[in-house]
C-alpha cells in the first residue's frame, strides 16, 4: 500500500514539541533507555540532532501519513502492548510473586504473551 505524506500538517511529538509533517525525514525507535518521555528519535530537515519524542514511531507515522483507520487501530493496540510490556518489565520478582499470590495475576505469563505478539507484528 503506497503511503503519502500529508503536507504542512503540524505533528505533536509530545510534551509541547511539534514539527511540520513534510519536514520529518526519518523516525527511529529508541531501544535503550526507552521510557515514557523517550520513545522515538525524530530527524527533521535542517536540525542537526534528532528530537526525542515521547510518542512512538507508529503514532507519529500515523499523523504524517494518510493511513486507513484499521491500520491506526492496530498500531495503537500494538503501542499499548509495548507500553504495558515496558511497565511490566520494571516490576521486580518479589513484587511479581506478591501480585501473583494476592491477585492471582501472573505477570510473567502476560509478559511472555505480549513479547510473542510483538515479535509477530
Amino acid at each position: 500500500m503506497p503511503v503519502e505524506i500529508r503536507e504542512q500538517v503540524i505533528v505533536p511529538l509530545g510534551y509541547g514539541k511539534y514539527v511540520r509533517s513534510d519536514k520529518i525525514i526519518a523516525l527511529e525507535p529508541i531501544e535503550e533507555d526507552r521510557g515514557p518521555k523517550r520513545r522515538t528519535k525524530v530527524y527533521v530537515e535542517q536540525i542537526p540532532s534528532p528530537i526525542i519524542a515521547s510518542r512512538t514511531e507508529h503514532t507519529i507515522l500515523a499523523n504524517i501519513t494518510e493511513t486507513p483507520s484499521e491500520v491506526l487501530e492496530a498500531t495503537a493496540a500494538l503501542e499499548l502492548l509495548q507500553d504495558l510490556l515496558d511497565e511490566i518489565s520494571r516490576i521486580g520478582p518479589m513484587l511479581r510473586k506478591s501480585i501473583r499470590k494476592e491477585a492471582a495475576l501472573d505477570l510473567n505469563y502476560f509478559e511472555q504473551k505480549i513479547r510473542e505478539i510483538l515479535k509477530k507484528a
